[in-house]
């Protein structure tokens, strides 16, 4: 997928109040760690996540994602009646019925010309929807959108944290349970405009590919237990599984784009972990010092990581005009997409 005629504008980002570090967790589950001799600091030590934040209990996702979309639209040059589509691209939704992007829009008071609708797929859902933008704003259906994505890990991490104090569980039982423990929350929205359209330099969507391999769907499954959520994972198999998904894109990437690892000047991927990132930036034969990351302090935000990533590098000098990024996503099912990011000189 090549695009010509696709910027993003602007990009935002809300984040909860309430931080939870990896030692607060460890500390809510010291009878497990006592029982079951696991060394202290553990949390922290195997994937580098020292904090996660999260929303007040029984925040929607809507509202999470409203944050964002009011944080983006103020940076944006572009008044909220201008706003052709609005996605709401996030693991997290209000309900089934209606679509979550039906909240966001009352609570944005955007336009009735505006088009709404979910997009969901594990966490490359907002990848996935700058795609599907991109490409009406390219085909000339649309001129403007705002993408968005709010997600709230809390009912997961609590119901988690009440499991593993089962008596029953064992050392190998409560692995599946793990990455459950690095999940965060946060909000992050962007507007995508036809280039024409920005009324200064901002980083451009040049190429997306994409990569999936479904014979992996059942490594990470998540679903609803009541007002809880439940989520099982087998983190070695998935890391191999989507090492070898992520090779495959990066290979389509480079054909696609004439980009290598040494033309980018920054690399931003889902944020899992240390190991994670490590292993992807091994396989790829990338330089991990050209990596951006937040999984230290926001932990695994699904959908809003590699977003929210972005936006941070930019907020932060570490991605600006002039650069080339290349953003990996990745979500469980297996499927990746990797797109090429250009900002030109102002």
């Amino acid at each position: 997928m090549n695009f010509k005629d696709v910027a993003i504008e602007s990009i935002a980002y809300a984040l909860p109040d309430e931080v939870w570090t990896s030692a607060d967790v460890e500390a809510k589950l010291a009878p497990v760690y006592e029982r079951l001799r696991l060394p202290e600091g553990r949390l922290e030590l195997m994937t580098g996540i020292r904090e996660r934040r999260f929303w007040p209990t029984g925040t929607p996702a809507s509202v999470a994602s409203a944050q964002a979309g009011e944080a983006v639209l103020a940076k944006s040059s572009f008044g909220r009646e201008q706003i052709d589509l609005l996605i709401h691209s996030a693991v997290c939704r209000d309900r089934l019925e209606p679509a979550t992007a039906a909240y966001v829009h009352r609570l944005l008071k955007l336009s009735g010309q505006a088009q709404i609708f979910d997009i969901s797929n594990a966490c490359l859902g907002f990848l996935n929807a700058m795609v599907v933008a991109g490409s009406m704003i390219e085909s000339g259906q649309i001129e403007r959108a705002l993408i968005c994505s709010g997600e709230n890990g809390r009912p997961l991490v609590e119901n988690t944290l009440k499991q593993l104090l089962s008596p029953e569980l064992t050392r190998k039982s409560i692995k599946p349970y793990f990455a459950n423990l690095t999940i965060g929350a946060g909000a992050v929205a962007a507007v995508l405009c036809r280039k024409d359209l920005a009324p200064r330099s901002c980083p451009l969507m040049t190429a997306a590919v994409v990569e999936t391999d479904t014979s992996h769907n059942e490594l990470c499954q998540g679903d609803s237990a009541g007002d809880a959520l439940e989520m099982l994972t087998d983190s070695e198999e998935l890391l191999v599984a989507g090492i070898a998904v992520a090779t495959r894109a990066w290979a389509q990437f480079v054909e696609a784009t004439g980009w290598t690892a040494d033309s980018l000047d920054r690399v931003i991927t889902h944020q899992v972990g240390k190991a994670h990132s490590r292993e992807l930036f091994k396989a790829l034969g990338l330089d991990l010092a050209k990596d951006f990351t937040t999984y230290e302090t926001l932990g695994n935000v699904g959908s809003v990581s590699c977003p929210i990533t972005l936006a941070t590098a930019m907020e932060a000098g570490a991605f600006a005009s002039g650069q080339k990024v290349a953003l990996l996503g990745i979500g469980s099912g297996l499927s990746s997409i990797m797109m090429a990011v250009e900002w030109p000189e102002r």
